[in-house]
């Protein structure tokens, strides 16, 4: 049994350094990526004639806080009327249908080509809702944003021109976060944003590998999303279903890291929860979906295939780390056996692991941030907290891998929208649920708590930070949960929205 666990313990390391290597790679691409001028085929509008049609698809549900900041927002983009439409595509069930007709038919009196498409159920979710759009859609080019993103006037003159390339399916621009200040919990979720779309999104573009659309400040050529199978809602997330559809077809992909699109964050540990599940089964589905296409998919790199592999795998490493947890509790008390003393010895390669990703962290935290003074201090500390927060929504996210792995469904249960600006911080308060997944964190807080207090007990301290990180974890989101905020940091004026 002891040496069972020592095994799995090493299994479970083993992982979790190779997926660090492949980090590593996307680096490497990152830095590269800096030092190559981007010599993309563009149009340039100046012959009004050529200026393509275009489509902006709005899927709402149920976002009356938000409606019209959005729409609002969407009648100032900056593009001939003529070559332009809006559908409002509303599936609302709520009192926010009659707002949001009455806002759009306020701009369709102004001469803005906007319409309001309802349907009379939510069959496919937002999938569906887009897939609806599409059939009457008369743009060649699709832009799509969530009810809380305000791309800038600019936004389709700075997209738009790059698919002069007729390979090209889908633009997709960074996201910007309007409210990553408004407490701890919203910097550590723009902390992993910036992360995935600095280094992760320009290293895997520029290396040729597979990316994906993000659900929203996007644009899709029609033609790909009809060639690739048209939209489909049979897992969590359908945009990462469609990109890897596309490319397996053979379309390009294209990553504007330079063209901002800002939203707002979710500001509750609930609302956060509700997204981290959406987003980590959509994958553990999108594995299932599409890897064997991947693995034996025609004119694929090998470089693309394990890149593939980690991408629509990579949230399943919270179970890994959810494991790696547990089994070193028991591990702590065999680290001065000498049976083996060698093993753990050999294993000190893994440290490796940590070290990769505290500089793929920091380096795009870095480029991020550089109009700032870096305080590697600072950056220290916020990148230990990310990931023991991380590590404390490790059950809940396990819980949502194995559904997607294992083919249970659900439903699609929206991000809840706030409009920040004219709301008081006290509406953020989620009604408390003690459930048995809040009781099971509450337990392995406990489990972490007596590695600590038996680290200090056996003299044996290899495992103390990673203990006192999956500790720190559990607890703040156990008194997250419980609407115990005094760790949240949560500002009443979130820095920035004013601007809005």
């Amino acid at each position: 049994m002891e040496l069972a666990v020592v095994i799995i313990f090493f299994l479970l390391m083993l992982a979790v350094f190779l997926y660090s290597l492949s980090l590593l790679h996307l680096l490497l691409n990152f830095r590269k990526s800096r030092n190559k001028k981007d010599t993309s085929q563009k149009w340039h509008f100046s012959e009004p004639s050529k200026i393509p049609f275009v489509t902006i698809q709005l899927p709402l549900y149920n976002d009356k806080p938000v409606v019209e900041r959005l729409l609002r927002n969407i009648a100032r983009i900056d593009y001939p009327h003529n070559k332009l439409e809006v559908q409002v595509l509303d599936d609302s069930t709520d009192d926010s249908v009659a707002l949001t007709s009455e806002i759009i038919a306020e701009l369709k009196a102004e001469g803005f080509p906007i319409q309001h498409i309802t349907r009379p159920h939510r069959e496919g979710f937002k999938a569906g809702a887009l897939k609806a759009g599409l059939e009457t859609a008369k743009g060649e080019f699709i832009a799509i944003f969530d009810s809380d993103f305000l791309p800038k006037r600019d936004w389709l003159k700075k997209t738009i021109p790059y698919f002069k390339n007729e390979k090209l399916g889908v633009v997709q621009t960074r996201w910007g976060h309007l409210n990553a200040d408004f407490s701890l919990l919203t910097k550590l979720q723009a902390f992993l944003l910036d992360y995935h779309f600095v280094l992760e999104q320009t290293g895997r573009n520029f290396g040729k590998h597979f990316i994906n659309f993000n659900g929203t400040a996007g644009v899709w050529r029609k033609s790909c999303i009809l060639d690739a199978g048209n939209w489909e809602g049979d897992t969590l997330t359908e945009d990462l279903d469609l990109s890897y559809r596309a490319q397996l077809k053979g379309w390009e992909f294209k990553y504007l890291k330079e063209v901002e699109t800002p939203a707002e964050l979710p500001v509750t540990i609930a609302a956060a929860r509700s997204q981290q599940f959406r987003w980590n089964k959509g994958a553990a589905e999108n594995f299932q979906k599409n890897y064997r296409k991947v693995l034996f998919g025609k004119n694929l790199t090998f470089g693309t295939r394990v890149h593939s592999f980690f991408h629509l795998l990579n949230s399943s490493f919270f179970f890994v780390v959810l494991l790696m947890g547990v089994v070193s509790i028991p591990v702590l008390f065999l680290m001065d056996d000498p049976v083996y003393s060698g093993f753990f010895t050999g294993a000190l390669i893994f440290l490796l692991g940590p070290v990769i990703f505290f500089v793929t962290y920091y380096t795009a935290y870095k480029e991020q941030h550089k109009k700032e003074r870096l305080s590697i201090f600072k950056f220290t500390g916020l990148f230990i907290t990310f990931f023991s927060i991380a590590m404390g929504l490790s059950l809940h996210n396990s819980i949502a891998i194995l559904e997607g792995h294992f083919g249970k469904r659900s439903e699609f249960i929206r991000t809840p929208k706030f409009n920040l600006s004219s709301k008081p911080s006290a509406a953020f308060r989620s009604p408390v649920k003690i459930n048995f997944q809040l009781i099971m964190e509450f337990l392995l807080m406990l489990l972490f708590a007596f590695g600590i207090f038996s680290a200090f007990r056996i003299g044996t301290y290899s495992l103390l930070p990673f203990h006192l990180m999956m500790f720190f974890g559990f607890s703040y989101v156990v008194l997250a949960s419980l609407n115990i905020e005094i760790l949240a940091g949560r500002k009443a004026d979130p820095k920035g929205l004013k601007k809005l």
